[in-house]
């Protein structure tokens, strides 16, 4: 890494590291405090996994995850830079966590397992129809949480952003949603939580 990438690298962290609460903790107990340790020794893709640990315990804003990117990428680290440039969609569009089931392979049309860092964009039947009777459905990207795939037949927490946020609206925790990339629903979901767009600043 050349001197002036290795210079943004650190600002990029350093800016992140700017916009997390003081007197925030992690699970682990991992404060921002030890984030500035590991930059000061130049562990860059330790102190990436601390500041992703550090959001679990609340929201920051999008110039947190657009930092966070950057500098990700600048290391190569390309599932870290998947989610937080998803973390900026979420911001900017809104999310929709839920439950989801697969259908087996022997039932479902899909016979190969579900990419998990936000490559697939099904379609949604979230209860709507058109004039004339058919499922009005819904497009959203999705993530799968803590594993890089889901089998068929799998079970796993999703996070949709809505590509229409509008049309997404009326979705509320509880409610059962259908996913569809043919004709053939290709599983269901018991929605978990909903939270809006924060707008473009995050």
């Amino acid at each position: 890494m050349s001197e002036n990438q290795h210079m943004d690298v650190l600002e990029l962290l350093e800016s992140a590291a700017l916009l997390v609460p003081e007197d925030r903790a992690s699970g682990n107990d991992v404060t921002v405090g030890d984030v500035w340790e590991y930059l000061a020794a130049d562990e860059w893709e330790l102190a990436v996994g601390l500041l992703e640990e550090l959001t679990d315990t609340g929201p920051l804003p999008v110039p947190f995850w657009e930092s966070l990117a950057a500098a990700a990428e600048e290391l190569r680290l390309e599932r870290s830079a998947a989610w937080c440039h998803w973390r900026c969609s979420e911001l900017r569009n809104g999310v929709v966590l839920a439950d989801l089931t697969l259908r087996p392979a022997a039932e479902g049309p899909r016979t190969t397992p579900v990419p998990g860092a936000g490559v697939l964009r099904p379609m949604w039947d979230l209860g709507e129809r058109t004039a004339d009777g058919e499922p009005a459905v819904r497009i959203a990207g999705m993530w799968v949480e803590r594993t890089a795939l889901l089998e068929p037949g799998g079970q796993g927490r999703i996070r949709l952003v809505p590509l229409v946020p509008s049309g997404w609206l009326h979705v509320e925790p509880g409610q059962v949603i259908t996913m569809y990339e043919t004709r053939a629903a290709a599983g269901t979901a018991v929605v978990v939580d909903v939270r809006p767009p924060t707008g473009p600043g995050g």
